[in-house]
């Protein structure tokens, strides 16, 4: 995606006139921050990051971010696991 995209599909979001192409930006935008979401995860926890400090930066809870991405993860990225 070229740099100028995400603003573009931001400014067509907000743009009420055409409203069928302002939700297909809205789409277009969900795919991108989800891709860039799962970016970031696997980059936190390339670092040693754990699920609850993800969780906290998300603001969602750790059962969350660990059922969305846990499967979705890079498996060659060591996960922390939290002790039995």
């Amino acid at each position: 995606m070229q740099p100028a995209q995400p603003a573009r599909l931001a400014a067509d979001a907000a743009n009420t006139t055409d409203p069928r192409a302002g939700l297909r930006a809205i789409v277009s935008l969900r795919a991108l921050a989800d891709a860039l979401e799962l970016d970031q995860v696997e980059a936190a926890l390339r670092q040693g990051v754990g699920w609850l400090e993800i969780a906290d930066a998300l603001g969602v809870t750790r059962q969350a971010v660990h059922k969305k991405y846990a499967k979705r993860v890079d498996p060659s990225i060591p996960v922390p696991r939290r002790n039995p």
